[in-house]
């Protein structure tokens, strides 16, 4: 055992959470079932606990990953034998629960690198059955596998928390009432199931690369996550489509401009004045190279031209030098596929840099969906200030800033407003 504090401790246990909570739910809910996802849900909530109860005191183990799997092992066996609940559990490895001899054997088994694998992959499928709407398969993806909160979920789908509470609970209804098993979808359906994961994946690391979290612009935790289930299913032959290569192509090149995205001070840079020699070759070659992969078959997804936006970026030499028009144009071809109002407003910047500011202004004026929002009220003060109209941008600016929670994003606009 090694002591620790509880900063250390509680810094730990938040990356753990993130990156094992995922995984102890998957197998356990393919243990109890999914009707029964809640039992596997409190185990893992009680696991966690009882680690910052246990850690807090300067006992943290040596393998903290390692503590965590026995203690959720041992609280399932003993929840089976203590409430009998094996009669009940109906799956491939029931018979295996039902006897004192299989019972520990099968469900360390469970634990091993292989079945975690596998789990997760079964729960991600299940999570995106068709009985249930896109968005919930999502919703249900993002909070049960890849531990998102409701609040993080909620800024995700620009709603709030308690939209997406509901939304879970007549989710996990309709799928026990269906009787929804963690089995993989036959050859026909795969690709429909791939699609909604894929979303999944996207849209964490979207609140990784741009986090809710109002102490952190960036949480590397839930890129790395999103990461590391794309590469899982590259891993499966069933998924290891185009698209799947595309999205992970986006993620590389997004990663490889992170430590160029905040500066020594913890301020945002933004793209104009980062300092490219920062940016990660290694990370923008694996880019390239799964965007090039994924150039097969005859369908162009959407992963695919967003990957194609962030090649222009990352490949480019500077900001000046960047291929503007062939970003506006991938932008158009975008927008014909999706009527996303954040690919409309990025367009709109593009639009700047090609057309010029006014029109940009013009272009972002249509549309009102977005007005309350940070990202909308700083970009169009962006293009204000960019055409030299110092009184529209801040007052903009000042809108932006009543906006956002982030406490990086507040400090960039606060500097922006200096400049009006």
């Amino acid at each position: 055992m090694y002591g620790t504090d509880n900063t250390e401790t509680n810094t730990t246990a938040d990356h753990l959470f993130r990156h094992e909570a995922g995984k102890m739910v998957a197998v356990l809910t393919r243990i109890f079932g999914f009707k029964n996802i809640e039992q596997a849900e409190d185990i893992v909530q009680d696991t966690m606990l009882r680690a910052l109860e246990t850690w807090k005191y300067g006992k943290m183990p040596a393998n903290p990953r390692a503590w965590l799997y026995k203690a959720a092992k041992n609280k399932a066996i003993d929840i089976i034998r203590r409430e009998q609940v094996k009669h009940k559990i109906e799956n491939e490895i029931s018979i295996m629960l039902k006897s004192e001899y299989t019972l520990s054997p099968t469900v360390n088994e469970m634990f091993t690198e292989h079945e975690i694998r596998d789990s997760q992959l079964r729960m991600m499928f299940a999570c995106c059955h068709p009985s249930v709407s896109s968005e919930a398969q999502i919703t249900l993806m993002l909070k049960t596998l890849c531990g998102l909160s409701t609040g993080e979920i909620a800024n995700a789908f620009l709603t709030n928390e308690e939209t997406i509470q509901k939304k879970l609970y007549r989710t996990k209804q309709k799928l026990r009432d269906e009787n929804i098993s963690l089995s993989y979808p036959g050859a026909d359906s795969m690709p429909l199931r791939t699609e909604a994961v894929l979303k999944a994946l996207y849209l964490l690391f979207n609140e990784g690369y741009n986090s809710s979290h109002s102490e952190k612009l960036i949480r590397e935790d839930l890129c790395e996550e999103a990461m590391r289930l794309t590469i899982l299913l590259l891993e499966n032959p069933g998924t290891d489509l185009p698209q799947t290569r595309a999205l992970l192509s986006l993620m590389c090149f997004q990663v490889s401009r992170f430590s160029a995205r905040i500066d020594d001070k913890g301020y945002i840079v933004l793209l104009k004045d980062q300092d490219r020699n920062q940016w990660s070759k290694f990370f923008i070659d694996k880019g390239n190279e799964y965007l090039t992969s994924s150039a097969s078959g005859d369908n162009i997804h959407e992963f695919h031209i967003e990957a194609a936006i962030a090649s222009i970026h990352a490949n480019a030499p500077s900001y000046e030098k960047t291929d503007w028009k062939a970003i506006l144009g991938l932008y158009n071809t975008l927008l014909e596929t999706s009527n996303n109002p954040m690919v409309r407003l990025n367009r709109c910047l593009v639009v700047g840099e090609v057309q010029g500011y006014e029109k940009a202004i013009a272009e972002l004026k249509k549309m009102k969906e977005l007005e309350e929002t940070c990202y909308y009220n700083s970009s169009l003060a962006e293009m204000y200030l960019r055409n030299g109209n110092k009184v529209e941008a801040l007052t903009f600016f000042t809108k932006a800033l009543s906006f956002t929670l982030s406490n990086t994003e507040r400090e960039l606009m606060q500097r922006k407003i200096n400049m009006c």
